[in-house]
């Protein structure tokens, strides 16, 4: 079933429709496991990260354009190396090994194809410890559907509430694709599950709010409360920064040049509140 799924690439909402053995999609990643690093993580949310941190692998490429990535050194520029199945699997032992909570797959979507029959022999071989899936939220429902009983936990992110704001990470329709996705995580795995302080299984929604409400931020809070589950675990962030092409001074954006404001952030954090959303995760600023 995965190996088809390459061969004609309808794996993320691009839906390039190319044989992915033979040339790269808009991903610009071709059908072999590309990495950036792996390492015990500390800086996840406290019921990821925990005490022994979070087993996070980091994959190269990103079916998403935002000019302000981050990780643009990773996601855009391409740094890493590719790995085979089986090392992949190693590295899975690797970092249970370590003490890890769980195994934390960063932007995995272009490579899953790859990576669920490793996460299915995984579980067959005696992985204890929770999968993780970490994307953007840019993802298609029935990819999704997929991986029903092999994620435990997803970690996506809901980074703009319409569409035409998603235009600033080169798509036209963030906003309805994120949505449809996130109903389909909280349909197979429900609400984040807790036991002695880690994640166990259920959805953790992550939100990066942007200077002057460019993400619209108001309509991702609307709906999660109203169509997802005002016991969502959600992820605030204020950690905002110009980086990447935001970084440059000419680039056309000039809120994206600047910080978040702490009053920008608290407005938001106070609307989460009166939306009745009861797990809200702030951060300082």
């Amino acid at each position: 079933m995965w190996e088809k799924l390459l061969t004609y690439c309808e794996i993320c909402p691009r839906l390039c429709r190319i044989n992915r053995t033979k040339e790269t999609g808009f991903c610009r990643t071709n059908s072999e496991i590309k990495i950036a690093s792996y390492n015990l993580h500390f800086g996840e949310e406290p019921p990821i990260s925990g005490k022994n941190g979070s087993g996070t692998i980091f994959f190269t490429g990103c079916h998403l354009r935002c000019p302000f990535c981050q990780n643009y050194p990773i996601s855009q520029l391409l740094n890493g190396y590719s790995i085979t199945p089986e090392k992949l699997l190693k590295i899975f032992f690797e970092l249970q090994e370590k003490g890890a909570h769980n195994i934390n797959l960063v932007t995995p979507t272009h490579y899953i194809a790859r990576i669920a029959p490793v996460i299915q022999k995984a579980k067959k071989s005696g992985l204890k410890i929770p999968l993780v899936y970490n994307s953007s939220g840019y993802e298609r429902p029935e990819t999704i559907r997929r991986l029903a009983g092999l994620i435990d936990i997803y970690l996506p992110d809901a980074k703009y509430g319409t569409d035409d704001a998603g235009k600033i990470s080169g798509v036209n329709d963030y906003a309805t694709v994120n949505q449809r996705a996130l109903r389909e995580m909280w349909q197979q795995v429900g609400d984040l599950k807790i036991k002695n302080g880690l994640a166990v299984k259920g959805l953790i929604i992550r939100h990066l709010i942007l200077p002057d409400n460019l993400a619209r931020t108001e309509k991702v809070l609307e709906f999660i409360a109203r169509e997802i589950s005002p016991d969502t675990y959600l992820s605030l962030m204020a950690q905002y920064h110009p980086a990447y092409l935001a970084a440059e001074r000419n680039f056309p954006q000039k809120s994206l040049r600047r910080r978040l404001t702490i009053a920008e952030y608290n407005h938001f954090v106070d609307r989460a509140i009166s939306l009745g959303l009861n797990r809200v995760l702030t951060q300082a600023i």
